[in-house]
């Protein structure tokens, strides 16, 4: 009986395994279609011409939140419960993509003179951001892109916040697919890069508020 029982289970741990070998044959099967890939790269705006005493800024490297810190694309149909498309995803985290697009909106709006982080010692001023949020929403019809992004404007000589706000933008998809909601968002990132570069050209010269603000990108 005990060698009957000892057969039993060999038997059945050598099913085990022969399931999970299958299990991850098909995950690396050579022949899956490799998903498809998107970036942000929304449109420009014409540049204003650059202001010859305008202060160096530094872009330091966005943050994102939990969920929105990889290149999976996620979209949402109930509050609360974020999900991803299996076979979609940004080419890289947007948090990345969205380093230089932060500094080509701040040279076109030209009253302050955009480096990547760690570029020039000399920079007066420091922009920090995280994503809070980029998702498509499929509660309403149609579907909709929102883009919530946190910003935080340094002045580094005085180590000191001169401004901190949240600006959000929420744009109706063209269709209520993955293609959708990556023109929306393209969209979502284009007003909001405007907004926060108007906002740091506008708070380079003020006293600090100490006073968070919150508005969404009309």
């Amino acid at each position: 009986m005990i060698e009957a029982i000892c057969s039993f289970r060999n038997a059945a741990s050598l099913a085990a395994l022969a399931v999970a070998l299958a299990g991850c044959a098909l995950l690396a099967s050579p022949g899956a279609a490799p998903p498809s890939l998107f970036a942000l790269d929304p449109p420009r705006e014409s540049a204003r011409p650059r202001d010859a005493s305008a202060q160096t800024i530094d872009i330091a490297p966005p943050g994102a939140r939990a969920g929105f810190d990889g290149p999976r694309m996620a979209y949402v149909t109930r509050p609360y419960e974020l999900k991803f498309f299996a076979q979609h995803q940004w080419v890289e985290s947007p948090a990345r993509m969205l380093a230089p697009l932060l500094m080509e909106a701040l040279l076109r709006d030209g009253r302050l003179d955009a480096v990547q982080s760690g570029a020039s010692l000399a920079a007066a001023l420091r922009l920090e951001t995280e994503i809070v949020a980029l998702q498509q929403e499929f509660a309403a019809h149609p579907s909709q892109v929102r883009f919530t992004l946190r910003a935080q404007l340094l002045d580094l000589a005085e180590r000191r916040v001169l401004a901190s706000s949240a600006f959000e933008a929420v744009e109706a998809a063209p269709s209520d697919d993955p293609y959708g909601g990556v023109v929306a968002a393209n969209r979502a990132v284009a007003r909001v890069l405007d907004a926060v570069a108007q906002w740091c050209g506008e708070n380079a010269t003020r006293p600090a508020s100490g006073t968070p603000a919150y508005g969404r990108v009309r």
